[in-house]
């Protein structure tokens, strides 16, 4: 069985005042980063403590824990700065005709959108947007609409806007079966639910560290199956060339990169403010363990949902869902200054369409869904 976590809310900064639902939107970090991080700002005021062996030490440092997480090895790993970055790495790499489609979801995140709409502008491809209906699932919907014509499959784990669950391991095998290539964003699950890597095979799989990953803003991560290792990408870094560790001889140029996924890390990816708050981050995350975290947060939401329930309101079932993220719809019509009156009472949550998205985490307990329902009750049946 696996283990449920104690509440964690002495590792972060949380006011008692404040019922903080939000951990999809922009996570809060821990107080162990932000001592990382004086700490880390601090240091440039001394230069003259640099070696060239502090950039690359503790990126590879951050590239061993993140493949951890992902459940892959080091060298399949690069460091980036957002979803956007990695997705047009793959965007660039992966061939589509013109007589070939490209399947996305409505209402996607834009940084898994917008990569796939130039891509298939640019080839004379159709961009193939798939909807939910009240007959199909997102998982059933995506897979009917993938063809012999489909070049790229590009899907979440979830859907962003209520947490609704994407079947990856069904996807990954209908898109096998047309030799499509299937790229995911994984920011709002990894880090907090378990995917088995081993089984989807994605080519590429991206996600923000700034969210499940407990990490700073403007640092991100990419998985790339060791066949699209040999690409080209979208910047060229002295940082991801081979022989870069030693600054006497970056003048002798070389068509080379570094090992495996290194070819695509950003320029900088050295940053030493980002890098060990990241690491601290990805370091409690193992010692949590992601399917305790998963275990962990499910009972939340499911309190949440049952709460919903009881006063009227729709929720996707647990069956549909991913553990962490719950979406909350009015029974006819969500009211326009629900948001509003949750921030007057410090509760907060992000509107995300027509649900409202309740996202806890380990800081959280069961009294701050009595909070939010408190409020909620009020626009009740």
């Amino acid at each position: 069985m696996t283990k449920k976590l104690p509440l964690q809310k002495h590792l972060f900064d949380i006011p008692d005042e404040v019922t903080f639902l939000n951990h999809a939107f922009f996570a809060p970090q821990l107080r162990a980063m932000t001592e990382i991080g004086l700490q880390s700002v601090r240091a440039k005021s001394s230069p003259w403590n640099y070696t060239p062996q502090h950039w690359f030490e503790d990126g590879e440092t951050l590239r061993g824990l993140i493949a951890q997480v992902v459940g892959v090895a080091s060298d399949d790993m690069a460091i980036i700065p957002s979803v956007s970055y990695g997705m047009a790495i793959a965007a660039k790499n992966i061939t589509v005709r013109s007589d070939q489609n490209i399947v996305v979801l409505h209402e996607e995140f834009p940084s898994n959108y917008y990569a796939w709409y130039y891509k298939a502008k640019d080839c004379g491809a159709a961009l193939r947007v798939v909807h939910r209906t009240n007959k199909l699932n997102w998982t059933e919907a995506i897979c009917e609409n993938i063809d012999e014509k489909t070049a790229v499959v590009a899907v979440p784990n979830c859907h962003w806007t209520d947490g609704a669950r994407i079947d990856l391991e069904r996807v990954s095998q209908k898109a096998r079966s047309a030799k499509a290539a299937l790229v995911i964003d994984a920011s709002q699950s990894l880090g907090a639910f378990p995917i088995p890597i081993e089984k989807i095979r994605p080519d590429f799989l991206i996600s923000v560290g700034y969210k499940w990953l407990l990490g700073p803003y403007s640092l991100g991560y990419l998985y790339v199956d060791p066949k699209w290792q040999e690409g080209t990408p979208i910047e060229y870094s002295w940082l991801n060339r081979f022989g870069s560790e030693n600054f006497s001889r970056l003048i002798e140029y070389t068509d080379k990169f570094r090992q495996g996924a290194r070819r695509y890390d950003m320029g900088e990816f050295s940053n030493f403010i980002n890098v060990p708050m990241a690491i601290a981050g990805l370091r409690q995350i193992i010692t949590w363990e992601v399917s305790a975290i998963s275990e962990s947060l499910l009972d939340l939401t499911s309190y949440a949902a049952q709460s919903a329930h009881s006063l009227g309101w729709v929720t996707t079932s647990d069956s549909e869902r991913i553990p962490h993220l719950l979406g909350i719809r009015h029974a006819t019509s969500m009211p326009s200054d629900i948001g509003q009156k949750l921030s007057e009472n410090k509760i907060y949550v992000s509107i995300r369409g027509n649900a409202i998205r309740v996202a806890p985490y380990l800081y959280n307990q069961k009294s701050d869904m009595d909070r939010l329902f408190e409020v909620l009750k009020v626009y009740s049946r």
